[in-house]
């Protein structure tokens, strides 16, 4: 479903929004970029998404690594250089996607990113954790009109209670977030789904970067209508972000999951009252009364008479004690199903 029609629509139908977060794991590979969208589309999510860095925008040269991982960038700043993609290469991936039939998006981390895919044609914007902060940037995207996704992994209440004030004229979701990679279970914060739901009365999501899909799975049976997670090809891939990762056949796993849980979610089952379905079912599983001996009439019934059997006829087994000690009304025959008739004081009978 695309991103604006699930705020108008999706929303009220509690569907979740599942966004595949490629980010730096195509390792500045255009191919690998194009590669990734081809197998997403595949897997049932909704967007496939990127980031958009410019390195002389957004770095310096002192920007020190947040995990010492490259063996061939010397510094962050050359690694984000190498990251790079043009113009008319993120043009590129962004009609690719929306021929695979995903929306594309991708977050930005300076200005001037945002201008090019402003360019490009954005159907919203993904605030990352560390750009909440940057109110000019926020500013601009506001300005566009369009739905905004606001990350809160290094920010407090007050601090989102803030930034909420600054996007609150366009459509928005708020989505939980840890910044640890990978993100141990306890970090999670799955009670911070419920908390912001009622604190903000939005759609709330999770960005997870735990590199599995249970996460995910639990967040949206706790209400989560978004869902963010961090993709890759193989667990042996290059990257910081790998670890932090699933592969596509876990997200397929996972998107079947969201897709079952939400089905769940929206049909609640009355269980005081049963279907006919139900009441078939309880014919074919449940056991009755049979006779396992003849018994002559005015003959008391007693256990070593009785067997229990399926299919359910006459009284059921759960009876059993009140039909006990009763005499027969007529003669009754050794394999018969035994019916309330056929005991005295049957009238009465259950």
């Amino acid at each position: 479903m695309e991103i604006g029609k699930w705020f108008t629509e999706g929303i009220l139908q509690n569907r979740v929004y599942i966004i595949a977060e490629i980010s730096q794991n195509h390792d500045g590979s255009l191919g690998q970029a194009h590669a990734f969208i081809d197998a997403v589309a595949g897997t049932g999510v909704d967007a496939i998404k990127f980031q958009t860095h410019i390195a002389e925008a957004e770095s310096t040269p002192d920007e020190p690594f947040r995990v010492k991982f490259s063996y061939e960038d010397k510094t962050r700043y050359d690694y984000w250089k190498r990251m790079e993609f043009t113009f008319g290469q993120w043009e590129e991936l962004r009609r690719h996607a929306g021929e695979a039939g995903l929306d594309f998006l991708s977050s930005v981390f300076s200005v001037e990113a945002f201008e090019m895919l402003e360019a490009i044609g954005m159907p919203a914007w993904k605030l990352g954790s560390g750009e909440v902060y940057n109110k000019y940037l926020v500013e601009k995207m506001v300005k566009t009109g369009k739905p905004i996704l606001l990350s809160t992994g290094l920010s407090s209440y007050e601090d989102i209670d803030r930034q909420i004030e600054l996007i609150r004229t366009n459509p928005y979701a708020v989505m939980q977030c840890t910044t640890a990679y990978p993100c141990p279970p306890e970090k999670i914060g799955l009670n911070v789904i419920t908390d912001m739901r009622e604190r903000y009365g939005c759609p709330i999501g999770l960005s997870d970067h735990s590199g599995t899909i249970f996460p995910s799975l639990a967040a949206v049976a706790n209400g989560a209508l978004m869902i963010e997670v961090h993709v890759t090809m193989s667990p042996y891939m290059f990257g910081p972000d790998v670890k932090a990762s699933v592969t596509i056949e876990q997200l397929r796993e996972m998107t079947e999951g969201i897709r079952m849980i939400t089905a769940m979610r929206n049909a609640p089952v009355d269980k005081a009252s049963l279907n006919e379905e139900q009441r078939e079912l309880k014919r074919i599983f449940a056991k009755g009364i049979y006779l396992k001996q003849d018994v002559a009439k005015g003959e008391s019934l007693t256990i070593d008479k009785v067997a229990f059997k399926k299919p359910l006829k006459g009284i059921s087994g759960e009876h059993y004690e009140d039909a006990l000690g009763k005499r027969a009304a007529k003669d009754l025959k050794k394999g018969e199903a035994l019916q309330w008739s056929d005991l005295e004081g049957g009238s009465a009978a259950k």
